[in-house]
């Protein structure tokens, strides 16, 4: 499943994009946003994979929003105006769709969506079935830490604690959660909550919207609620 985000400020036409999105099969709208900040917050706490922008947006507009991150995600334009397509080109959007959009044309630039992230996560699996560690900064040093020896990751401000099989007390990194998040296998980790990351590997229960790992109880944030489910469920 490609979980997405539709952003514009015209009330008409987000309707109209969340709709066409919804009859893709492949596609989860994870949100409908009417400006590029509110859309900034969700990819905070939530994996986006692709997003349906529009350009001419009061405050920022879509260029700026794609120009301004960092890591980005799959990006298709919505618009009305034409003139932005090698602009476009040069931030490597994915498709350029000009408005009204024939559900025929939506389809096409989704299915290129699809190719795309399928053969992206062949590559991400190939490298994650060869690679079964990471480095870490701790003090001066490098530390290796296998993925099988991780029990869970939690998240502290600055710094995340990894908290590891083979020793009672957890390695202190100065990184961010989601920094970790993307070094990590995907389906052997799995993001339950702002400041939680946990081995599915551990996992001894689950009840109601709580995970267990042993004794101890992790509450699965509402944001990731739904995407942990179904990655559990699939299972």
């Amino acid at each position: 499943m490609i979980h997405c985000i539709a952003i514009d400020d015209e009330p008409l036409a987000l309707n109209l994009l969340a709709d066409n999105i919804s009859k893709i099969p492949y596609l989860h709208l994870v949100a409908a946003c009417d400006d590029a900040f509110a859309a900034a917050k969700i990819m905070e706490q939530q994996a986006i994979d692709l997003i349906f922008i529009d350009i001419q947006m009061p405050g920022l507009t879509g260029l700026q929003f794609i120009e301004s991150m960092v890591k980005k995600p799959m990006v298709i334009l919505v618009t009305a105006y034409k003139q932005y397509a090698l602009e476009g080109y040069h931030l490597d959007v994915l498709d350029y769709l000009v408005k009204p959009v024939a559900m025929e044309r939506f389809m096409k630039a989704c299915n290129k969506a699809k190719d795309f992230y399928e053969m992206k996560n062949k590559s991400i699996q190939n490298a994650n079935a060869i690679q079964e560690y990471m480095f870490v900064n701790v003090g001066y040093s490098l530390l290796k830490i296998t993925f099988s020896d991780i029990i869970f990751i939690e998240g502290l401000k600055d710094y995340v604690q990894i908290h590891l099989k083979s020793t009672p007390k957890p390695v202190m990194v100065r990184a961010s959660i989601k920094s970790m998040e993307d070094q990590l296998p995907a389906g052997t980790f799995l993001r339950i909550h702002k400041s939680y990351i946990i081995s599915s590997n551990s996992i001894t229960s689950i009840r109601k919207n709580s995970i267990f790992i042993g004794d101890k109880e992790f509450a699965v944030g509402e944001t990731y609620r739904n995407n942990v489910l179904k990655i559990l469920q699939g299972k």
